[in-house]
């Protein structure tokens, strides 16, 4: 899609396959079998953005950078650098990378098995409380090598943490969005008058919008974190800007529209 002269191309590394208790003890797909395949399971893709054009001259900012070439009961991942070259983007020419958060399935990419840089001229921008959760104090899942290389690249100066809101590059700003984890960030992309809000996982599913209590298993704060959803929700609707999450169906863009009904989600 275009976002005024910018230019941004959703691009797929594979599946995150979940049941229903992804969003809670109390979750069922009961109502929502539209969104679940003959396994009774949800198929969401693990999405990451590439964009282009506009004020970023020549440059290509990539956020989020997948799961990398492994596979599993919950994961499927290792399509990234296919997608990316079906775009006409070589991992060389990505000057910046901004990961929402440091999960395994957004940051895979970022180092190679020997844990050297993937985007090998690309500074990387993450969230300072992420940083200090995932790779200082290893709290969470991170695979040794991307955890490695992650301290090479902070040692190289590539590596900004940020804390709050950010400029990340001429149009591409991110905003803080804590609870999912610490350093979660939303990437908001604009140009002249429009915009459009890059979720993360912030919001999981549409289908939050209707089912408020549902959250994430993997929420580090809850509270927080359904907090940051509603927020996001009602600035989606105020702004009439189209967002996406890095799980949504297709990787679909979509508006929340006011009615007498209530708020609704149309893609």
């Amino acid at each position: 899609m275009k976002i005024g002269e910018l230019s941004l191309t959703a691009v797929n590394d594979g599946e995150f396959i979940t049941g229903p208790e992804y969003f809670g003890p109390l979750a069922t797909f009961e109502g929502h079998e539209d969104l679940v395949g003959p396994d009774g399971k949800m198929h969401m893709p693990i999405g990451c953005f590439v964009v282009q054009g506009g004020p970023l001259g020549e440059e290509t900012v990539l956020v989020d950078a997948g799961l990398g070439e492994m596979s599993g009961d919950t994961f499927i991942g290792g399509k990234l650098m296919g997608e990316l070259a079906g775009a006409g983007v070589r991992p060389e020419t990505v000057g910046t990378v901004v990961c929402s958060h440091l999960h395994i399935d957004h940051c895979g990419w970022l180092v190679d098995g020997d844990g050297k840089a993937t985007f090998p001229n690309a500074a990387l921008f993450v969230g300072e409380g992420d940083w200090t959760r995932f790779v200082v104090e290893g709290t969470d899942l991170m695979l040794p090598q991307v955890r490695d290389g992650l301290r090479r690249l902070l040692d190289d100066g590539r590596v900004t943490l940020i804390e709050g809101d950010a400029p990340i590059a001429p149009g591409v700003t991110a905003l803080a969005a804590p609870g999912h984890t610490p350093g979660h960030l939303v990437i908001v992309l604009s140009e002249g008058l429009e915009r459009a809000i890059l979720l993360g996982d912030a919001i999981s599913c549409p289908v939050q919008l209707d089912e408020t209590e549902w959250g994430a298993i993997s929420d580090v704060d809850p509270a927080l974190a359904r907090r940051t959803r509603e927020r996001m929700w009602a600035e989606l609707e105020r702004s009439g800007d189209p967002g996406v999450g890095a799980h949504f169906p297709d990787l679909k863009f979509g508006r929340v529209l006011a009615g007498e009904g209530g708020r609704r989600w149309r893609s």
